[in-house]
């Protein structure tokens, strides 16, 4: 059952946006500058069903891969993490959806508060799970070195766990700060964690092998 919840929340969604497409204007605002300025629009269908369906899309893909992966007896190690992933991702995608499905119905809603603490949530999820994932071809952390080795794994996806979280933290603030710099805030913080768990997992790789 748990594995389907993000389907649930996926039908729930396009449930609540069919119950409102007729309330929707012709042409909706899709997205949003940093400084909540609207700067791209499309036609009503594409503003009501693209993301849902995009969100859908990545859902069955997420289900599929594992079973293409070399180390899927790995996956199933940490399958409840691997689906809690997939629910959080979908519920974070689907809940970007409402709010701006919100604003073009006229609700209270700043979309460029509720992206950065949304999306800042979702760090904050993936933080906590990156440190149970283990190793395999398309989920986590994958360099040449966490390929490579169990312990240059383990120890990059915590370090990868705790910048994510801090991350999330960031932009959590900043969205609740009503800050225009969270895009940098992102952008910025995304080097870091790029840079971070590459060089970690370089390292602890090199001195392995000189063991």
């Amino acid at each position: 059952m748990r594995k389907w919840l993000p389907l649930i929340v996926i039908v729930g969604t396009l449930v609540f946006t069919a119950a409102v497409f007729d309330r929707l204007p012709e042409r909706m605002v899709t997205h949003w500058n940093a400084a909540g300025e609207p700067d791209g629009y499309g036609s009503r269908f594409m503003g009501a069903f693209l993301l849902p369906l995009v969100v859908l899309g990545m859902w069955g893909l997420m289900l599929v891969l594992p079973k293409l992966d070399p180390r899927q007896a790995n996956i199933e190690k940490f399958r409840g993490s691997y689906e809690a992933l997939m629910l959080a991702v979908v519920a974070v995608m689907c809940a970007l959806h409402v709010s701006i499905l919100g604003t073009a119905l006229g609700w209270p809603i700043e979309v460029h508060r509720a992206a950065p603490i949304l999306i800042g949530a979702l760090f904050i999820v993936l933080g906590n799970l990156l440190p149970r994932f283990r190793s395999n071809f398309f989920f986590g952390i994958r360099t040449p070195w966490t390929l490579s080795s169990e312990t240059a794994w383990l120890r990059t996806h915590r370090l990868g766990g705790w910048v994510m979280g801090g991350l999330g933290l960031a932009l959590v603030l900043t969205g609740v700060l009503g800050r225009s710099e969270w895009i940098r805030v992102l952008v910025g913080g995304t080097v870091v964690l790029v840079v971070s768990v590459m060089a970690n997992s370089y390292f602890v790789w090199r001195s392995e092998q000189r063991r």
